[in-house]
């Protein structure tokens, strides 16, 4: 039986925790650490859990996921890293952080998988990027795919292609809320009641979300489907292309990217 121990369980780490036990797992499988004793014992009566200090963790582990925020990951791995056996597989949530940096504290060989989700994952609705370091093989995958895909989809890329994934779909969810906050704003404006262009947003964004994945065709079809000659579609796309709202989401994945890039190599 296969015993799981995040490392830092904040709002990530907890993700994490209640995604696998609405999966079936049994809390014996799962322990956690905290800084501070009022944590722990929120998430031992919230989840039934264990928690318990590192070395105990490192001790009876054998998956470690590392759920720290990225400035705290240093001083954890100085703590912990000298101490872990090798035989321990090693899973970073830590954003920007690539696997050479964990391997900096590490014993030489020990296998590390970088993993990027998303908020979804509350929901069993996240995408999952799960990157392998230089000493993971294809079994630390799959176990981590086996952590993850309780959590929702789950997909392997290279570690070069991290902080595009950051971008893209760590991020991803805060750029369709500000989406809906904006087309619900135009709703108000155009004369609806706040709710009802909120649930009319929702609604229609779950639906094209939903015939994205299940039609397999190009969102450019799906849109033409949508835009009759001279028609209101057409007219409201003219104006978002007029407003440059193509360029505006390249620039902010690229801004976001870069900040990813920025990160690691302040680590």
């Amino acid at each position: 039986m296969r015993i799981v121990a995040v490392l830092g369980a904040g709002k990530l780490g907890e993700v994490l925790l209640s995604g696998l036990l609405r999966a079936g797992w049994s809390a014996d499988r799962l322990i956690a650490t905290a800084r501070r004793p009022e944590r722990a014992q929120e998430l031992t009566e919230r989840y039934g859990i264990r928690v318990v200090d590192n070395e105990t963790a490192l001790r009876e582990a054998d998956v470690l996921t590392i759920a720290v925020k990225p400035q705290d990951a240093g001083t954890l791995l100085e703590d912990i890293g000298p101490k872990v056996p090798e035989d321990k597989l090693v899973v970073s949530l830590c954003a920007g952080l690539p696997t050479a940096f964990f391997a900096k504290y590490l014993p030489e060989g020990t296998p590390v998988v970088r993993v990027m989700t998303n908020t979804p994952a509350l929901v069993d609705e996240a995408m999952t990027a799960i990157s392998a370091g230089s000493h993971a093989t294809a079994d630390h995958l799959a176990q981590t795919e086996e952590m993850f895909r309780p959590l929702g989809r789950t997909i392997r890329v290279p570690e070069s292609q991290q902080d595009a994934v950051t971008a893209l779909s760590g991020s991803g969810p805060a750029y369709f809320y500000f989406l809906v906050e904006a087309m619900t704003d135009a709703g108000i404006l155009l004369g609806l009641p706040r709710q009802v262009a909120h649930d009319l947003i929702v609604q229609s964004a779950i639906g094209s979300a939903v015939m994205l994945r299940e039609s397999g065709e190009h969102p450019v079809k799906l849109r033409e489907a949508v835009t009759s000659p001279a028609g209101t579609t057409i007219n409201a796309i003219r104006e978002l292309e007029n407003h440059g709202v193509r360029a505006a989401f390249l620039a902010a994945l690229e801004a976001a990217r870069d900040r990813a890039r920025e990160i690691a190599s302040q680590s």
